[in-house]
């Protein structure tokens, strides 16, 4: 499902997953590790890697995945996080 008036085509997606539910976000990165690697240092812990994503859980338990992004050449780039 699409969101009109977004910027890059945000979309929202349902699915189905085996742990508590909850609100579950991917996150699109042009690089997945670094972000990891970012989130890791705001008190995220990475659960594992599955088929082409990290899942990660955030301090609160809440579970999310760092995707690579859909469609690196359209939209804006990529936030740098310093």
């Amino acid at each position: 499902m699409g969101l009109e008036g977004t910027a890059a085509g945000l979309s929202v997606g349902l699915q189905r997953v085996t742990h508590p539910s909850r609100v579950h976000l991917d996150i699109e990165a042009d690089d997945q590790d670094a972000e990891a690697a970012r989130l890791e240092a705001l008190g995220a812990k990475r659960i594992g890697w599955v088929k082409r994503w990290w899942v990660m859980e955030a301090p609160t338990g809440h579970r999310f995945c760092i995707v690579k992004m859909d469609k690196p050449d359209e939209g804006p780039p990529p936030n740098a996080w310093t």
